[in-house]
């Protein structure tokens, strides 16, 4: 592309300008002049275009109007969150008033609307494979076991005096709760014998382990499906005492009914429920002909119909959800069978139950009344433990805590009690502080600005002693690890040193390194968790703060900041620093776990100051979450967009804004209520649509 000269891009600017119809403080001048006093000379120019100088990401020479602008929706989206998160300009480059940031901020916001309407990609709907925690799921509910299909380590609270009764609206006082930490051996629970789980899937970078482009099948997987399938119904353990669907599916006929029409009639039933729709003739022809003869050959009625039901297991209209194709260049309603998936995965991690496929099957559940009418009945169904598990401990990263092994010198307490060494007590009680709050926030309905600050928590008294520095920590009664089961209390929170989800023991220690707290660490999991807004990587060959600083007798004088603003020195770390920092720096009375503190190692005082997105300035931690909380729209539309992602299993696009933008006002009128944001999210046009155009094959492919 040519690139405009530097008057001629002056003119761009202009143009843009006189399109947005924003001057800085003085008036817009008749003449075309390259000291134009615009938003974009002043601010934006000298680093993306200025005398051939291209010091950001893009050049602002290469668009000749705002038309040419327009055309480009994802540079608008990264200028106007610039804008809103004053990122840019640079920290000490010249700044705009407020008010003239945040009135050109508006219009560029009106120009991206614009853009997208015009000119978004529409992300195709992807199909996806059943990840491990929902195949599980899917299968237990279809053949209503009445154990584990094979241990799950995704699931980390375990319900063990059924505290989880989301139509009561109301968590218990007390619960007992189990946890083994993920992946690291888990409680002893019934489950089918033989029956061995396959690897855990991938967890998408800022993102979940249900994104379609993660969830590949290769042929040794498929291999492993159909043994997997197989495995379930050989197993010792199944019979009519596990299998809730062994009189309607598996129990041999009476005499008197001809054996094929039972197997047609228990496979008419069988299939649609494996398959989420129902299935034409010629499919149910073919799997009664393959049970039949399985039947011919020896096998009895029961044994044909656990293989004709383990073959059902391993198919790929089993093992993914999918969308049918769509005829045009644009999205279509999803069917009524494959919005009544969508809904059941989201909220289930599992297959539809009979109350929505029967929806399905009338043609009603599009309709937005019905289709909220039966999200609300889900969500009321003790099956919505299963999104507290699989969402919550992804959104969080819970999964980081598990790799963390404080210095046993420093924090001994972290593993007092611990039966062996993986077994950490920190771990354990940590953990799952935050996940019963968020099954709080969920079961009772309540705004989802308590996960910033709440006027409670959960916590066990081992993790109450540990946090106020007691040793009385009472040893596991009757020989039972405290691993094993947990006794958590709700309880009152009087500072905002405590309450909400940042501050507990468990996001600090996952965000501190074995010794010491790690300030960007804990900044980056911010913006990650709390604002959906992942900064870059960082760049190569960046040295350690210690490896940094060459004098350490110096090294012990100097207080955390100080030795961080050697890395601000550096261009490519700067711009960075500037987006964490604060949020790093505002947690520093908090230890590596968790512990509150008002000096470092060294002697110092603490300095939590600082100042939220160049506009809320704090000087505590207690001021810092004010903060946070004043920027509750902002993480309103952070946290609609986690949903967004996990509802549709793919990353979202700018096309995505004006959703988001839907959904955070249609909750704010509700308190931004957990519920009703979730509710939102169903209604919203992605959740409801899909966009599966036929590949356009070219002259010379067949």
């Amino acid at each position: 592309m040519k690139r405009p000269t530097t008057v001629t891009a002056s003119f761009a600017i202009f143009s843009l300008m006189a399109f947005l119809g924003l001057h800085a403080e003085e008036a817009p001048q008749a003449h075309v002049d390259r000291g134009q006093d615009t938003f974009f000379q002043d601010y934006c120019f000298g680093c993306h275009g200025k005398d051939g100088k291209v010091k950001g990401d893009f050049d602002l020479r290469e668009f000749k109007d705002a038309d040419d602008l327009k055309a480009n929706p994802e540079l608008l989206s990264d200028i106007m969150k610039a804008l809103r998160d004053g990122d840019m300009p640079p920290e000490k480059a010249k700044q705009p008033k407020a008010e003239a940031r945040t009135a050109f901020a508006i219009h560029v916001e009106q120009l991206l609307d614009e853009s997208l309407r015009l000119h978004a990609t529409v992300p195709r709907t992807p199909a996806r494979r059943m990840n491990r925690f929902q195949y599980a799921n899917a299968v237990k509910d279809l053949l209503d076991l009445k154990v584990d299909l094979f241990v799950l380590p995704e699931r980390i609270a375990r319900d063990l005096s059924g505290y989880f009764q989301p139509l009561t609206g109301r968590m218990p006082e007390r619960i007992e709760v189990g946890n083994r930490i993920m992946g690291k051996g888990q409680l002893i629970v019934p489950r089918l014998r033989g029956v061995s789980p396959f690897a855990q899937d991938l967890k998408a970078v800022n993102g979940f382990d249900n994104r379609a482009d993660l969830l590949t099948i290769s042929p040794v997987l498929m291999e492993s499906f159909l043994e997997l399938s197989l495995s379930i119904f050989q197993s010792s353990d199944f019979g009519p005492k596990t299998c809730g669907k062994w009189k309607d599916w598996f129990e041999p006929p009476p005499a008197s009914e001809p054996v094929d029409k039972a197997v047609r009639a228990r496979l008419g039933q069988l299939l649609p429920q494996a398959f989420r729709r129902p299935v034409d003739d010629e499919t149910l022809d073919r799997y009664a002909a393959a049970t039949l003869q399985c039947i011919q050959e020896g096998d009895s009625f029961s044994q044909a119909m656990q293989a004709t039901a383990g073959a059902a297991l391993a198919s790929p209209r089993f093992l993914y959800v999918y969308d049918g194709a769509t005829t045009g260049d644009k999205p279509e309603p999803l069917d009524d069978f494959e919005l009544a998936s969508r809904l059941s995965f989201f909220l289930w991690s599992s297959a539809p139950d009979d109350a929505l496929l029967a929806e399905a099957e009338q043609g009603r559940l599009s309709d937005p009344a019905v289709l909220a009418a039966q999200a609300e009945r889900m969500m009321n169904d003790c099956r919505m433990k299963r999104f507290c598990d699989a969402f919550a401990s992804q959104w969080l990263k819970m999964e980081n805590l598990v790799a963390c092994e404080p210095d046993r010198t420093r924090f001994p307490d972290f593993y007092q009690f611990g039966i062996v060494s993986h077994s950490m007590f920190g771990s354990v009680h940590m953990m799952l502080e935050p996940l019963l709050l968020f099954e709080t926030v969920f079961v009772e309905n309540r705004p989802i600005t308590d996960f910033i600050q709440s006027d409670f928590t959960y916590r066990s008294e081992q993790l109450s002693q540990f946090i106020a520095h007691e040793k009385k920590i009472a040893p596991p009664q009757n020989g039972q690890s405290w691993s094993e089961v947990c006794v958590f209390t709700r309880q009152p929170v009087s500072t905002k040193r405590e309450g909400g989800i940042i501050t507990t023991c468990a996001v600090m220690t996952m965000t501190s390194s074995p010794i010491d707290t790690k300030p960007i660490s804990r900044g980056k999991w911010i913006i990650e968790t709390l604002f959906n807004d992942p900064p870059p990587p960082p760049p190569a060959n960046v040295p350690d703060l210690a490896e940094a600083i060459a004098d350490k007798e110096q090294e012990k004088e100097m207080t955390l900041r100080e030795k961080f603003e050697l890395h601000r020195t550096r261009s490519d770390c700067a711009s960075c620093h500037v987006k964490i920092d604060a949020f790093g720096f505002a947690l520093e009375n908090y230890d590596a776990v968790g512990r509150w503190r008002d000096n470092d190692d060294n002697g110092h005082a603490i300095d939590p100051s600082g100042t939220l997105f160049k506009r809320t300035k704090f000087a505590t931690a207690e001021q810092f979450k004010d903060a946070l909380l004043a920027e509750k729209g902002r993480f309103a539309r952070g946290f609609a967009g986690h949903l967004l992602k996990y509802a549709l299993g793919r990353e979202l696009v700018p096309g995505d804004k004006p959703v988001l933008d839907r959904i955070v006002a249609a909750s704010a009128t509700e308190d931004l209520r957990m519920r009703q944001m979730m509710t939102q999210v169903i209604l919203s046009e992605p959740f409801r649509v899909k966009f599966n155009p036929a590949e356009k094959l070219s002259a010379a492919q067949p």
